[in-house]
């Protein structure tokens, strides 16, 4: 279940199940998901997401945060 946006880095940490949107799929829209390894950007908000490096090495900006319910 997803009900977070990635615009706030305050809602992300390391652990974290998140859809991210890679740079060469902004085009198509295409999410992956994956564990949070680093949380890249440093501001508190960032409109278009947070940047974040996935435990796979992928980097990407987060679409939604995964909530396990």
């Amino acid at each position: 279940m997803t009900n977070k946006h990635g615009q706030h880095r305050k809602d992300i940490h390391p652990g974290r199940e998140v859809e991210i949107i890679l740079k060469k799929d902004q085009k198509t829209g295409k999410t992956t998901r994956g564990i949070v390894k680093d949380i890249l950007t440093n501001s508190a908000h960032h409109p278009r997401g947070i940047k974040v490096r996935l435990q796979d090495g992928q980097i990407g900006r987060v679409q939604a945060i995964i909530e396990k319910s």
